[in-house]
């Protein structure tokens, strides 16, 4: 079965393959995922909402992350990952369109905690599908392509919003815009990534009481880089548009983020091989501690896009730095047991720090009138993550 798969992967075909996983992260993280944070001041201005909702409605839809991401790797789902992939691209495609149709408080909280359910679906899965069929072909190389969408879908959702934006568009219409680029990124998806016979994956069975103490710093940091990137993740074009100075750039900053973020997965990956996985983390870490704090003690032109190039150009390339780092170890002790177990614990510190991250930034913004206080203790946890990581 598995000659069969890889005879019908032509050179074109990878290419093809690659792109659907490019167009899928775009869709599934790129827009469900981070659209929020370009359409966040339109709607805290129109609908009057405090910085601890906001912060409230982005920690639920990392809390569906976690959910989604925890079930995807700890079970085997029935059917095939192809269709549970479309499947979930077109539930992040729905309720991206829907935040536009409400006003409700707790229908945010509903559908974004649903959109995080399926952005996590789309990366798990879009990553193993294509990366399985790229490593067939022998053409891995392509999997920064894949990755890469991630950063094209913020660029293009962040320019989407900026048009509408200067055209006196709404709020609800940018939503809506957004969930009509989803749907059209469904299509291609479908036809860019072909319906293939799939082997059933291999479970190990955890043997019980296995501690790998690297494991433990290494998720430990891995938790701490999910809390130090999401605040400014979150609100960077809030605190763009609240600082006179730099609020003309409040169109185009979280375009430099997605430009930033498109090649960094590649980039991180070209470091990792030649200082190795942990110093790259480490160096990656501390990168994006400096862009935290650029953020709010830089406000000025220059200091807020060295933010948005360090934030974007680390956050991708710490996800999946981190997630090889926890593979390598899984495979290297085999008492911890299935590697997508050791992912599932990885993933869940890292969206316990992300559920963590926006409330209480939202709160303590509330309070004392900005953003520098939780963006410093944000730039701390990095801090502390690339001394665990190098240890």
């Amino acid at each position: 079965m598995s000659q069969s798969r890889t005879a019908t992967l032509s050179p074109s075909g990878s290419i093809s393959v690659a792109l659907g996983g490019l167009i899928a992260m775009a869709v599934g993280i790129g827009v469900g995922r981070f659209v929020y944070t370009p359409i966040l001041p339109p709607m805290l201005a129109s609908l009057g909402l405090s910085k601890a909702a906001a912060g409230l409605i982005a920690s639920a839809n990392f809390a569906g992350y976690l959910v989604g991401a925890l079930g995807a790797t700890r079970t085997a789902l029935p059917g095939s990952r192809r269709a549970w992939l479309l499947g979930a691209l077109l539930a992040s495609a729905a309720t991206t369109a829907a935040m536009g149709l409400t006003t409700s408080f707790g229908a945010f909280l509903l559908l974004r905690f649903l959109a995080g359910v399926a952005s996590a679906l789309a990366l798990i899965l879009a990553s193993a599908l294509v990366l399985d069929r790229l490593a067939e072909a022998g053409r891995p190389g392509l999997m920064a392509l894949h990755f890469a969408g991630v950063g094209s879908g913020i660029a293009v959702s962040a320019a989407l919003v900026a048009m509408l934006l200067a055209a006196g568009g709404t709020w609800s219409a940018m939503w809506w815009a957004s969930g009509v680029v989803s749907l059209v990124g469904v299509a291609a998806v479908a036809l860019l990534v072909p319906g293939q016979p799939e082997a059933p994956p291999v479970v190990r069975p955890m043997q019980g009481g296995a501690r790998d103490p690297h494991l433990a710093r290494m998720t430990l940091a891995y938790g701490l880089f999910g809390f130090g990137y999401v605040i400014t993740a979150t609100f960077l074009v809030a605190i763009v548009r609240a600082t006179p100075a730099i609020r003309p750039l409040e169109p185009v900053i979280w375009i430099v983020v997605g430009l930033a973020a498109a090649p960094s997965v590649a980039l991180w990956s070209w470091l990792a091989r030649r200082i190795g996985i942990q110093a790259a983390f480490a160096t990656a870490a501390l990168a994006e501690a400096i862009g935290v704090l650029a953020s709010v003690v830089w406000p000025s032109e220059v200091g807020i896009c060295i933010a948005a190039v360090l934030v974007g150009g680390t956050f991708m390339g710490l996800t999946a730095l981190g997630l090889v780092r926890g593979r390598e170890l899984a495979h290297a002790n085999p008492a911890l047991g299935d590697p997508r177990r050791v992912m599932a614990a990885m993933t869940g510190a890292f969206g316990v720090g992300q559920i963590v991250g926006p409330s209480l930034a939202g709160v303590l913004s509330d309070a004392l009138g900005g953003f520098a206080v939780p963006s410093m203790a944000a730039a701390a946890a990095l801090v502390v993550a690339a001394w665990l990581a190098r240890r």
